[in-house]
């Protein structure tokens, strides 16, 4: 089954106080549209990078979920914290918790991983 993407376009005339817009310079020469807007308990996320309109992970809609401003030059930064204010209660902030604590684990792992290839290096020249 194929999945088709919502992009959210000044068409749909958002409510200006559910729904946030921010530019954020990445790798391409413009700024992409990374725009939220909360709809009852659902956040809706999207970004107009390769990667967030094939509904991949994406920078940088994760960072200003996590309040980050690296990259955003628009001048409404104000409003990442509007954004964050919305995860609260919604099935993005379940999984948003469960990434951190994933990455953390990971993080545990690969310091433990890196001290026991020193050891068995160790043991190697014994």
């Amino acid at each position: 089954m194929e999945s088709k993407l919502y992009f959210l376009n000044s068409d749909d005339n958002p409510n200006p106080e559910n729904y946030v817009k921010l530019l954020v310079q990445g790798s391409a020469a413009e700024p992409y549209e990374v725009k939220f807007w909360l709809r009852g308990n659902n956040l809706t996320g999207h970004c107009s990078c390769p990667a967030g309109m094939n509904g991949q992970y994406c920078k940088h809609r994760f960072r200003v979920l996590d309040g980050n401003i690296e990259g955003v030059v628009s001048e409404n930064i104000e409003e990442i914290a509007k954004v964050q204010s919305w995860l609260r209660g919604t099935d993005v902030e379940e999984a948003l918790i469960e990434v951190r604590e994933a990455e953390a684990a990971a993080e545990v792992a690969k310091r433990r991983l890196s001290a026991l290839k020193k050891k068995l290096a160790r043991k190697l020249l014994d």
